[in-house]
């Protein structure tokens, strides 16, 4: 709680009490009656009013200098001044006490909701460390060029995006990604601006300027986050702006004309003060952009970015969702899938170690994924596997002949294996299967005479004799991946659809493993939009298109799309740019828990403004007939607007 929360709620609770006391001693001792007690009842009641309502009574007066009259604060300032006027002292303190009970709870709801995302505001760095000549130098983030060195200390945050040249750490990443588990890294790993360095000290090489680091781009993202306003807020807006003179115009008709023809004005003078004190739409005003500010905290506290709270209302509408292969649904590295061995003499750990020694001069992505795959089982590092090879040759577009102990060894595609006459006909389970024509995409499959077409690339292993095995690799399938799709089927999306590059068989092979049943491969940037245009067409007219996607060729598609989201882990800054929506964990199960906020707030949303105007149109006719005193106004505006703001708080919650 701020200091200035502090404040006035010591000044609210010295008002009730005091109103309280006055309220016993009028109730018990009947002291205010007659002409003198009702000039000290009123002395007394004046005196709590003051304290509690000045700055509410200077705001009124402001605005409406300001030209703007008609707000909550006029209306108070009226109904309760008009109670004083015919004699109704408790009911004019009570309206301005209980407001400002009401107001308190709002300022408070507000900051709990504006604390998830000051949360992610902290990330920002105050200093950086670079060597300059051989010595260390604290200057500003911003002052830091790309290529110098900075050093980041344990307990330190990463100022700016970089490669680790130097070091062994753990990162905090939960700022960014939402994630509780801390991530390691080493030399060579690319790290981005707003982690924390657990352990070791890191010395990075900076490849971004502070302006363009991820960092900056997340406070750019955070601090316009509230500038679009959902149409729910927007109709809000237009509904106050008709709905408060009306009621206005309302009161002194009820005020005016039944007093004319009765001659009661007392009577209904009350009753057109009630009635203005019920007209307050602060239930609505407040609650509801309360609703989409807890929202999109709620989201950032599970690392994912929403632009605008109209982002988070459209996700509510979402019906069809495309999503890019590479690096959403994928990896978009290689990884093992598969080691063929093709005689009894030939272990898996065997082959693959023929192949990563082959391959450890090379830094193609194929071999690193191999040499990767075989240090990780045995634990040895990539000096041990050098220091076994004698001869080596780079053979462009086909592999690597390589030496180890004397023998010859050939790792290649099919048209490495033709060329040295081996026989590329692969046998599992005592069948055999074609490689094909040296496809790089072609390998081994367990039916007879069947063509394999995998997810993937196959890598042949032999000697100057035979064929030892295979190995089958692959773009690594996300591990959410498969649960994603679940999710977004279950929660009631329409249509899957994953758009990619890749050839066909490697787009069937990843479809069919994570549950999408509806995919298009082959495809050009321009191929993308295409589609998309299509989908859109497709929907129904409420119906919203999201399109997921990581790289630079995946931002006109985004920009395209009714909402697009962005993998902001690894994802291109033109993606995140181009999108709606940043997903800082590049996990896709979190498009699912995005919509689910979507759905989570916009639920709260729709159940406050069913409730407050259904609340305030019943006790406003009551007010009317008389049936409705001040206390049930009080009711009608602040009791409502705090049972409102109370609902909107459940948006920061995400489970």
């Amino acid at each position: 709680m701020t200091k200035k929360l502090r404040k006035r709620l010591t000044r609210i609770t010295a008002c009730l009490l005091a109103f309280v006391i006055l309220k016993i001693i009028e109730e018990v001792t009947g002291i205010f009656e007659g002409t003198p007690g009702r000039y000290l009842g009123l002395s007394g009641y004046l005196i709590v009013y003051v304290a509690i309502s000045y700055d509410i009574i200077k705001n009124a007066i402001l605005n409406t200098i300001h030209g703007s009259m008609l707000d909550e604060n006029f209306l108070m300032m009226i109904a309760s001044v008009g109670a004083f006027f015919i004699g109704s002292y408790s009911e004019g303190v009570a309206v301005m006490l209980f407001y400002q009970i009401g107001e308190w709870f709002q300022s408070y709801a507000v900051g709990k909701s504006r604390d998830s995302i000051k949360e992610l505001m902290s990330i920002r760095p105050d200093h950086a460390i670079v060597l300059r000549d051989g010595s260390e130098e604290e200057v500003d983030p911003d002052d830091v060029e790309v290529g110098e060195t900075i050093i980041v200390r344990p307990g330190e945050r990463i100022p700016l995006d970089g490669v680790i040249t130097e070091g062994i750490s753990s990162l905090d990443t939960m700022a960014l990604t939402g994630e509780s588990l801390p991530r390691d890294v080493v030399t060579g790993n690319d790290v981005i601006s707003g982690c924390v360095n657990l352990s070791g000290l890191l010395h990075i090489e900076v490849t971004k300027e502070f302006g363009e680091s991820t960092v900056s781009k997340i406070l750019e993202l955070v601090e316009s986050a509230t500038d679009k306003k959902a149409e729910s807020e927007n109709f809000i807006s237009r509904f106050a702006r008709y709905y408060t003179p009306a009621v206005v115009i309302a009161a002194v008709i009820l005020a005016v004309i039944p007093s004319l023809i009765t001659g009661d004005w007392p009577t209904w003078i009350y009753r057109a003060l009630s009635f203005l004190v019920i007209s307050c739409p602060c239930a609505l005003v407040i609650s509801i952009p309360l609703s989409f500010f807890g929202g999109i905290g709620g989201a950032g506290r599970q690392g994912i970015l929403v632009k605008g709270s109209s982002y988070l209302e459209q996700l509510d509408k979402a019906e069809i969702i495309a999503m890019d292969k590479t690096g959403t649904l994928t990896k978009g590295v290689f990884g093992v899938d598969k080691v063929i061995p093709q005689s009894d003499d030939i272990s898996e750990e065997s082959l693959l170690h023929i192949a990563a020694i082959s391959e450890s001069y090379s830094s193609h992505p194929i071999a690193t994924s191999l040499i990767n795959e075989y240090l990780t089982r045995t634990g040895k590092t990539s000096e041990d596997l050098k220091s076994e090879i004698s001869d080596i040759t780079e053979l462009a577009g086909h592999g690597i002949e390589a030496v180890i102990e004397g023998v010859h060894y050939y790792v290649g595609n099919a048209k490495l294996m033709r060329d040295k006459n081996i026989d590329t006909r692969v046998k599992i389970d005592a069948s055999y299967s074609s490689a094909g024509e040296g496809d790089a995409d072609t390998g081994a499959n367990t039916e007879e005479g069947e063509a394999y077409e995998g997810a993937g690339t196959i890598v042949y292993i032999s000697d100057e004799k035979r064929l030892l095995g295979c190995i089958l690799l692959s773009d690594i399938i996300k591990e959410d991946a498969e649960a994603a799709v679940k999710s977004l089927t279950s929660s009631g999306i329409k249509r899957l659809v994953m758009l990619t590059g890749d050839r066909h068989a490697t787009a069937k092979a990843v479809a069919e493993k994570i549950g999408i049943r509806e995919y298009h491969s082959d495809l050009l940037p321009g191929d993308k939009v295409d589609i998309v245009e299509k989908l859109i067409s497709e929907k129904s007219a409420d119906g919203r298109l999201i399109f997921v996607g990581d790289g630079i060729n995946d931002a006109p598609v985004l920009a395209r799309a009714d909402i697009g989201i962005a993998m902001g882990g690894l994802g291109s800054d033109a993606a995140i740019e181009a999108a709606d929506i940043v997903i800082m964990t590049d996990e896709p199960s979190k498009i699912a828990k995005a919509v689910a906020i979507s759905r989570r707030t916009l639920r709260i949303v729709r159940q406050n403004i069913v409730f407050a105007i259904g609340v305030k149109l019943l006790i406003l006719l009551l007010a009317a007939l008389g049936f409705a005193t001040m206390w049930a106004a009080v009711f009608a505006d602040v009791g409502v607007a705090f049972i409102a703001i109370l609902n909107a708080m459940r948006a920061l919650k995400t489970e």
